[in-house]
């Protein structure tokens, strides 16, 4: 290996002694590498849909931030980011096949609202206030609690609603003897 390329993959120790140029291209090489690894290893990743996803995201950049600043040796960073991604995707997979070991890395969803009820002690273990209730009724397009059928705090941590039928009711009205009857249709 040329000095040049191992002085730029495996600087000295304290890692601050990397020029503008070699910190540039290892944030280049590490993007393009994190890109490879995210797409391959996992399309989930990035949709941020449970706890352990948003730990993946959190500790790759740490481990693949050390490899751009020099903290760490180059390679070893990036096999560890691989692992990660490995990591990942066997948890994954795992919780896919296996109905058991899915709440214990990805959550369960808790009902707050049935049937246009409040259930209070759901709002309060899940941390959520009336407020935040209303913003997804709102988003979800509801304008009252009676609309709800079922609110449900989801493992992403989103609020979801389902959302009562409603009752249409037919009024028929006959105005004078001969005269057509007219239907009313009323929603409720």
């Amino acid at each position: 290996m040329t000095e040049a390329l191992k002085d730029f993959l495996e600087p000295n120790h304290s890692g601050f002694n990397l020029s503008i140029l070699q910190m540039m291209l290892r944030a280049a090489l590490v993007y393009v590498i994190a890109i490879g690894m995210v797409r391959f290893g996992s399309k989930r990743f990035m949709g941020r849909n449970a706890t352990f996803d948003l730990i993946l995201g959190i500790i790759l950049g740490s481990v693949l931030s050390r490899g751009i600043t020099g903290q760490s040796p180059f390679w070893p960073t990036m096999a560890a980011g691989a692992v990660l991604m490995v990591m990942h995707w066997l948890i994954a997979a795992v919780a896919c096949r296996w109905n058991w070991f899915a709440p214990l890395v990805k959550g369960r969803a808790r009902l707050l609202v049935k049937n246009g009820e409040l259930l209070e002690k759901a709002m309060r273990r899940s941390h959520l206030g009336t407020h935040d209730l209303e913003e997804a009724m709102r988003l979800a397009g509801v304008t009252s609690l009676q609309q709800v059928r079922e609110a449900h705090l989801e493992r992403n941590g989103n609020i979801s609603i389902v959302t009562r039928p409603t009752e249409v009711k037919t009024v028929e009205v006959t105005v004078l003897a001969g005269v057509q009857t007219v239907r009313i249709e009323v929603q409720s």
